[in-house]
């Protein structure tokens, strides 16, 4: 075994996004150009000598040869030891529970979330730093900028590492560690949530729950946490073995790629609960009977409700939410005396808060909520926060849901996607509407009037750095709000996303559909954007 100086040349487009830097397959498959990118990580967080690497994905195609590759690297590049996820896997938030309780130098995680995978699918990497977070702007800028200039790369000339088998293993003086990817995480959520009284609720032979795993990474850590430790029925987990393609399906916890899920929780014989995660296993979808959880009502309740679990009975600090996700969170932060901050898309914008202990809960629309137990958004945590709730309070979600908005009011919230858009249209939308700011104030479209518009800036609370053009904010009179917002996690052309919300409080007008609460509010967002001309579709690709 030998340390080789592999020549190379610089790749174009190396620039992570608000979840590391995401391809498709066949762009990872060139010579060098993983290998490139996992270099410019070390050289920015070098030196590396005597430290501790955290590797692991969801399992996606190309996932086992890029773990090689990163091993042989890591150990060329002076990491004195590995920890490394059985078979390749790890999902997202058990990576992030690693590396803290390992006090590692970081983790890389291979995942394109809820992209689709196979041999013409997505791929992605992202380094997520030793509070075992997503890397802030500042470091994988730093990343981007070491990609511009690289020459060369640093590799072990060795064979693979068994990734089946448990145990240690040694390269080069780099010690190997194989390890369970679902013990720490599991044994972390039996410290934070009540599992006798949810082993109670599931094996009274009257309650009944699917996990929709979706041939994703959360197969096992489902099966582990719902069917062994709380005693599920054998088959509560659905699609639960990961799949290098996903079993051909699209790994996005929502109605329309979990449809076999949804199916199970409407019609003649609902069950009472059901669930389903990403590809990574950080994104949720929680349902109840015939009932249907936006994320935006779920942070809030989970904010509203968090004394009734164990490791939050003693009160949560703050809580934060993403810029597009609704306002019902800032209701009941409002209610507890807590503060409720605002930031922009991407998980990486709450860590400072957290490690600040000025939040406890966060969230986002984008089916994500965790908390401070790691650093990343967490989607089996929410299911067993919305279990633990049920099982506590003795009643179903929905009705838990609708006590929520008597009290509060409700925000009436959806989010339209366009996908696959012709990116240079769509950038021109944008600028469009952000030239016009200034003169939108006091406009009418389709009867409603609009009070105030902006592009949306941050200023981190903690260290002062500054993330501007956020996405376009557009206030109405009627209270209602529009964001526009083009996606940074596709591969092909661009994601344009539309977010509509509207407070209200008349109890006669809880319980309508969204699409229907929120309608004149969508007909002033086409009046105001041109989203049909900019974008030639009649109707959104993705309702969530």
């Amino acid at each position: 075994m030998a340390i080789k100086t592999i020549s190379t040349q610089v790749f174009e487009g190396q620039k992570p996004g608000t979840s590391g830097l995401r391809k498709k397959v066949k762009e990872f498959q060139r010579s060098g150009y993983l290998e490139n990118f996992v270099q410019a990580i070390f050289n920015t967080i070098a030196p590396c000598d005597g430290h501790t690497l955290v590797v692991g994905g969801d399992g996606r195609f190309f996932n086992r040869e890029a773990i090689q590759v990163i091993i042989r690297m890591a150990a060329a590049n002076g990491f004195s030891r590995l920890l490394v996820g059985q078979g390749g896997i790890l999902s997202t938030p058990a990576a992030s529970c690693i590396i803290r309780k390992h006090q590692a130098r970081g983790g890389i995680i291979l995942s394109a979330s809820h992209n689709p995978g196979g041999p013409d699918g997505d791929f992605g990497i992202k380094f997520n730093g030793d509070n075992g977070g997503p890397a802030p702007e500042s470091l994988t800028d730093s990343i981007y900028q070491q990609t511009l200039s690289i020459d060369h790369y640093l590799i072990e000339d060795a064979e693979d590492v068994n990734l089946d088998q448990l145990g240690a293993y040694s390269l080069a003086g780099t010690a190997i560690e194989i390890i369970d990817p679902v013990a720490d995480y599991a044994d972390l959520m039996a410290s934070l949530f009540d599992f006798e009284r949810m082993k109670a609720l599931l094996t009274n032979g009257k309650f009944r729950m699917c996990f929709d795993a979706m041939h994703a990474v959360t197969g096992p850590y489902a099966k582990e946490i719902f069917e062994r430790r709380l005693g599920a029925a054998e088959g509560t987990v659905i699609n639960g073995v990961p799949l290098e393609d996903f079993g051909g399906g699209h790994p996005d916890p929502n109605q329309v790629h979990a449809h076999e899920l949804v199916a199970l929780l409407n019609g003649d014989n609902p069950m009472d609960f059901g669930a389903a995660s990403d590809g990574d296993g950080d994104r949720n979808m929680v349902l109840g009977k015939g009932f249907y959880l936006n994320p935006c009502d779920s942070l809030a309740v989970m904010a509203a409700n968090a004394q009734y679990i164990p490791g939050y009975a003693e009160g949560i600090a703050g809580i934060a939410r993403s810029m597009p996700t609704s306002r019902a969170a800032d209701r009941v932060a409002k209610k507890l005396g807590i503060h409720c901050y605002e930031t922009p898309t991407g998980w990486k914008f709450f860590g400072n808060l957290l490690d600040a202990g000025k939040i406890t809960l966060c969230g986002e629309e984008s089916f994500g909520t965790g908390s401070d137990h790691v650093r990343e958004k967490d989607g089996m945590w929410a299911v067993l926060f919305w279990l633990n709730l049920i099982a506590v309070r003795n009643q179903p979600l929905g009705e838990i849901v609708k006590n929520h908005w008597t009290r509060y009011g409700r925000d009436y919230f959806t989010r339209h996607d366009y996908e696959a858009v012709n990116s240079e249209r769509a950038a021109d939308m944008i600028e469009r509407l952000r030239g016009q700011l200034p003169d939108l104030p006091g406009r009418e479209f389709a009867g409603l009037c609009i009070e105030s518009a902006d592009d949306f800036s941050y200023t981190d609370p903690i260290d002062g750095s500054e993330t501007c053009n956020q996405g376009v904010r557009i206030f109405f009179d009627n209270g209602g709000r529009v964001v526009f917002r083009l996606s940074g996690t596709g591969t092909e052309g661009a994601t344009l996303r539309v977010y509509f919300d509207q407070y209200q409080n008349d109890p006669t007008l809880l319980g309508q559909d969204p699409q229907k609460a929120l309608a004149t509010l969508m007909d002033a967002a086409d009046q105001v954007a041109g989203i049909i001309e900019y974008t030639g579709r009649e109707k959104p690709d993705v309702i969530t």
